[in-house]
């Protein structure tokens, strides 16, 4: 009774488990929000955010400023690198994770400024990358920032500043430090210009840059889901010894506390900031 049974595959399991990895390899994303095995395909045409529940993935810089401007746009202070002041070593030294990070990324650091329109009108564009370090901020970022403000001003152009960061990169001690009040001094004169700064909220936005620009907009936008806060809900435990509420410091939690202006999903995002413009600017 053997004829039904095969004797020798076929193919080599080797080559036919393979060849299965070959074919599947990168089609399928894992959702954090719902737990479902989704397409992949289909959560990059819906801006990858999950098409069976509101979960929002991580993004990409560049894909920020693709999802806000009309089509082309203008890269600025895109050589500037910094100087790694306090020549800081950890479990390496600072300028070799720097060249790591800049050959992983091909960002010279942790933001691009752009220059742009969004839906017909001028502005300009700054987008955290959170893969960078963690998206932290030292002198680079907060000197391209910076820049961005000042040309708004010349230019009587908005400005909007995409957050995804850990904080104030400490490689770079009261340097990093000190780029929260040269950011928060140049967002005083653009307001004093009458110039609309609006602040888009990603998961994560905190420590040092919650504590500056990001809270500091016209109009305070988060995406659904972010965590942004100063300190992590960890570290608030443990110091108050207490189980913070649930959703603490996402940003419907934000919302609902008054710390932020609006939830946003990231679909229609582009829309919304665009209606924003129009109230503040005709």
């Amino acid at each position: 009774m053997a004829w039904f049974t095969r004797q020798q595959p076929s193919v080599a399991p080797e080559a036919e488990e393979g060849e299965r990895h070959l074919k599947t390899e990168g089609l399928w994303s894992k959702c954090d929000g719902c737990g479902q095995v989704v397409w992949r395909k289909a959560i990059e045409e819906n801006l990858f955010v999950c098409p069976r529940c509101p979960y929002h993935f991580r993004i990409d810089a560049a894909a920020r400023i693709k999802l806000l401007l009309d089509g082309d746009w203008e890269q600025f202070d895109k050589d500037l690198t910094t100087t790694d002041p306090l020549e800081f070593v950890d479990s390496r030294p600072y300028r070799q994770r720097l060249l790591q990070m800049q050959q992983a990324t091909a960002l010279p650091d942790a933001l691009i400024s752009a220059g742009g329109a969004l839906e017909g009108r001028p502005v300009h564009v700054c987008a955290m990358e959170l893969k960078f370090i963690g998206g932290s901020m030292g002198a680079v970022v907060g000197e391209k920032v910076t820049r961005a403000i000042e040309r708004s001003i010349e230019r009587r152009t908005p400005i909007i500043i995409v957050s995804a960061s850990g904080g104030a990169r400490m490689q770079e001690g009261a340097v990093s430090l000190m780029q929260l009040a040269k950011i928060s001094a140049a967002l005083m004169r653009l307001d004093e210009a009458k110039i609309p700064f609006i602040s888009v909220l990603t998961d994560p936005t905190t420590g040092g840059v919650t504590a500056s620009f990001a809270m500091l907009g016209d109009l305070n936008i988060g995406e659904p889901g972010a965590l942004i806060g100063f300190a992590g809900p960890r570290v608030i435990e443990q110091t108050i010894r207490q189980k913070l509420p649930e959703g603490f410091q996402r940003s419907e939690f934000l919302l609902q506390h008054g710390f932020l202006d609006a939830v946003v999903p990231r679909p229609q995002m582009k829309g919304y900031i665009a209606r924003a413009l129009k109230f503040f600017c005709d």
